[in-house]
């Protein structure tokens, strides 16, 4: 825009009027070369600037102005700032605004506006009122700065404050992984104070319950991402070690690179050990202890597959109590209950943390050996009947009759447990207390 441009823009109130009256050519020159000075000082300027009416109507922007907004001149000129109204700012701002400018005082404030994009973003204003020579209030003009960053972190800090007062344990640490600050959370949570662990990393927390390569998976989804959450388990100020669900975010400025970290977590402790009573309420018996059927049945049906991916072997153990129903009627019921409690304990002391205890039904259970063939089984199995027999269960003298059955390729779990059922009935056929083992073949 040149200098005769502005003056058409403005009128007589505008360069016309400061250089009316009795001047010099000379001093018109000044004048003009003053102007000059100005106008391109404003349109340099790296602050918005628009000029409008008493209507609003704009007369000039700067260069800045149409950077910001995204507009041309052509489409701004005439036209009012409603152009790049976002209908985000409640309208009491803007009455507030215009109350303000038509008492003829300057207007500060702060407005969310659009782009010509679509894009929103916040200015931070000063709308000072023009007067001419006689007082009259003639145009406006609006010096503006994009706080959009300003804000953005305003925001982010907002929620970081919220954060820290809620129930989630919170700490922040530098891209070194030094702490710099924690809620009252995570001294709930740990049991450290801020003072304790400020300036440490947070290895002060390590359980001892997970590997490097854990730790290093977790860094690389950081990394990669920008965030990861899961169960982690950790030790608090007093050595106790529990589990957490934690989240963390890395928060990197705007050239990318990672300032801060933020780890949010809290305790699932209560959870894990709802979690595993409702697992023992779905896989396990709830009078013995001892797996149930629907638990055999997986691990059996796992064991098949794993035996058909290998050649390992593995075998099928049934056993009941003999005579049981003789000791329901003679002692009671309540006898009987403790009896197979104590029986399942005994026959869990026995087994590998790879094998498997189920209580079948009623007074018979269910054993599956892995690794193990028939003639491995049959000696665990005799080692295990003279070991009944020769324990008082609840004062009582008891003895069990067991059936074998090692697992045959291409054979159904079905089909094992009616050979290891046969061999169980002809142990006790042939007299009870004694130990079955079913045909080689199948």
């Amino acid at each position: 825009m040149t200098i005769s441009e502005l003056e058409t823009a403005h009128g007589s109130a505008g360069v016309a009027a400061a250089m009316a009256g009795p001047h010099s050519s000379s001093d018109i020159d000044t004048l003009r070369a003053k102007f000059y000075q100005l106008y391109i000082a404003v349109e340099q300027s790296p602050a918005a600037t628009a000029i409008t009416d008493t209507e609003g109507r704009i007369e000039y922007v700067n260069r800045r102005f149409l950077e910001v907004t995204g507009y041309s001149r052509e489409e701004l000129i005439g036209k009012t700032p409603a152009m790049i109204r976002s209908g985000l700012t409640p309208d009491i701002v803007y009455r507030d605004l215009w109350q303000t400018l038509r008492s003829g005082q300057v207007w500060r404030g702060e407005l969310q506006n659009r782009k010509k994009s679509g894009e929103l973003y916040w200015e931070a204003e000063t709308i000072t009122p023009v007067r001419d020579d006689s007082g009259q209030i003639v145009r406006f003009v609006a010096v503006k700065e994009d706080i959009t960053e300003r804000k953005r972190q305003e925001e982010e800090l907002r929620l970081l404050a919220s954060v820290f007062q809620t129930g989630q344990a919170t700490l922040i640490t530098d891209p070194e992984m030094r702490i710099e600050r924690v809620n009252q959370a995570f001294t709930d949570i740990t049991g450290y104070l801020p003072e304790e662990v400020i300036g440490h990393t947070p290895r002060l927390f390590k359980s001892g319950r997970h590997d490097k390569a854990f730790y290093a998976q977790l860094w690389q989804e950081v990394l990669e991402t920008g965030h990861w959450q899961g169960e982690i388990w950790n030790r608090n100020k007093y050595g106790e070690i529990y589990p957490l669900w934690q989240s963390i975010t890395a928060v990197s400025d705007e050239a990318g690179k990672v300032r801060h970290y933020i780890a949010v977590f809290h305790n699932i402790a209560e959870r894990k050990r709802l979690e595993e009573e409702l697992e023992q309420q779905a896989t396990r018996d709830h009078l013995t202890g001892a797996h149930n059927r629907r638990a055999f049945d997986t691990a059996m049906r796992k064991a098949i597959r794993q035996a058909e991916r290998s050649d390992n072997t593995f075998s099928l153990l049934l056993f009941d109590i003999d005579r049981f129903k003789s000791v329901n009627d003679q002692h009671g019921h309540e006898t009987g209950d403790v009896i197979l409690k104590r029986l399942a304990t005994l026959v869990s002391q026995t087994l590998r943390s790879t094998d498997l205890l189920a209580r079948w039904g009623g007074e018979e259970f269910a054993v599956l050996l892995q690794d193990t063939s028939a003639s491995g089984a049959s000696t665990f199995a005799e080692r295990l009947r003279q070991q009944v027999a020769e324990t008082r269960l609840h004062g009582l003298a008891v003895t069990i009759s067991l059936g074998i059955a090692e697992y045959h390729r291409g054979e159904s779990p079905d089909e094992m447990l009616a050979r290891a059922d046969g061999a169980l009935y002809r142990a006790k056929r042939a007299g009870r207390n004694r130990v079955g083992v079913a045909d080689s073949s199948p």
